[in-house]
């Protein structure tokens, strides 16, 4: 079976029928550091060429932001295609530590390639080719890579901390809700999600949606230590299997506490609990799964949040797992929008073609001084707007766009801030009224 017959069977996509238009290239944001760029490996994997893809930094440097299939003529979800390939690679032995092992595999295949008289279109030279093709930057991304899918098959966790602690944000509450931690019962059960439970940086958008889920009087708990990690980075990694294991935990444990709902604060969670855990597990769940800005444009409608006025112009980024993955792009700009004296401006940019944050694909880990690149173009973009806030719907996105205002010029001089739009609201509805811009500013900025 060739390559491509492979990756089809794997991905049900029609790679067949790229017929080099190069469309996906147009809006891909890590276009200026890719060696080829999706529609070239579409056509090198056509012609054969698998060793140089996979041999190649472009697989591990995609985001998974699928504007690239938001542009193909034929429906091609190369983002499908990358987490194929990706698991092409580390099956055979391209996910490697070590640069000279990797030369010495590519050189033995293309010399069996040239004994069996394939036109390769490369030197006649192999070991030329080879030094030219393997960059010396792949094999220090693979060893980060490998080191985070061993962390969360170990941990269960993307950090690595012990899950006994994943309520630790929840120490800086006023109150801590009873029942927090796995309470049978509940109407509904709040997924955290790894970046909101151990990153600091990430803390105030669970401990926003708490008090906003106790304003509106709702019913809720959490997994508490029994949640894992979604499983959504090992199946970015091409890790299908163990990311299968995380999934039938998770649902066991949400299946022991009988609830309703399920809400999730982080889009890649979201994803993964709405369209992949049926797929994995070949069923329905049985519950009904909520991004929480669905859940709180809900509450807006039935009048259970009144919110004081916020003096604020705003700019909302598309999460990639919560817009072009999902199709959630109403929900979050009609919460943004109920909020008393908030206007929302839009980025060149948003909607189905929003432009990535950069924080995806575990991108972070291989290499990540392009997701500072990326996220520093997408400030660009509220700059542009003129925008006091980036508000977004995903702690990573939040992460990601913080560090790149505090490297931006302009936006730090605007004072601009970076906030969860469940952060926005609970600002709303605990102000009572205030009205004053600077003062809006100050407190989010506290």
């Amino acid at each position: 079976m060739s390559t491509v017959d492979r990756l089809q069977a794997l991905t049900d996509q029609p790679i067949h029928q790229c017929y080099h238009c190069h469309k996906c290239r147009a809006g891909c944001p890590v276009l200026p550091a890719l060696d080829y760029g999706p529609d070239r490996m579409l056509r090198m994997l056509q012609l054969g060429h698998w060793e140089r893809v996979l041999s190649s930094r472009d697989i591990w440097l995609c985001l998974g932001c699928e504007m690239c299939g938001a542009h193909c003529p034929n429906g091609i979800d190369v983002g499908e295609v990358m987490i194929a390939l990706r698991e092409l690679a580390a099956e055979e032995g391209y996910r490697c530590e070590d640069c000279s092992k990797l030369r010495d595999k590519l050189r033995d295949k293309l010399r069996d390639k040239l004994r069996e008289g394939v036109d390769l279109e490369l030197s006649e030279q192999p070991s030329e080719t080879v030094a030219e093709m393997v960059d010396d930057r792949l094999c220090v991304g693979a060893k980060r890579l490998n080191r985070l899918s061993e962390t969360i098959a170990g941990s269960h966790s993307v950090s690595g901390d012990e899950n006994s602690a994943r309520l630790i944000w929840s120490q800086d509450l006023e109150r801590v809700p009873e029942g927090l931690a796995g309470r049978p019962g509940a109407d509904l059960v709040y997924f955290v999600g790894c970046v909101g439970a151990f990153f600091p940086q990430s803390c105030g958008v669970p401990q926003a949606l708490t008090r906003v889920l106790g304003a509106a009087e709702i019913d809720f708990t959490t997994l508490g230590g029994d949640e894992w990690c979604c499983g959504y980075p090992l199946l970015a990694l091409g890790e299908g299997d163990r990311a299968d294991l995380l999934a039938r935990h998770n649902v066991a444990e949400l299946k022991s506490l009988e609830a309703r709902q399920l809400v999730t604060t982080c889009p890649s969670c979201y994803h993964m609990w709405k369209h992949i855990y049926p797929s994995l597990l070949g069923r329905e769940l049985g519950v009904d799964v909520l991004h929480a800005t669905e859940l709180l444009a809900s509450l807006i409608d039935a009048g259970r949040l009144p919110m004081g006025e916020l003096s604020l112009q705003v700019t909302y980024h598309d999460p990639r797992d919560l817009g072009r993955k999902s199709g959630v792009y109403e929900a979050p700009r009609k919460v943004l929008q109920s909020i008393p004296g908030v206007t929302l401006v839009e980025m060149s940019g948003s909607g189905q073609t929003s432009e990535c944050c950069g924080g995806g694909g575990n991108v972070e880990s291989f290499d990540p001084d392009t997701v500072s690149l990326v996220a520093y173009h997408r400030v660009d973009r509220a700059c542009e707007v003129g925008a006091d806030m980036i508000v977004s719907a995903c702690q990573q996105c939040e992460r990601t766009l913080m560090g790149a205002v505090r490297r931006h010029r302009e936006a730090r001089r605007a004072r601009m801030r970076v906030v969860d739009v469940g952060e926005l609201v609970w600002k709303a509805v605990d102000r009572g009224g205030k009205t004053e811009r600077v003062d809006a500013l100050t407190e989010m900025e506290a």
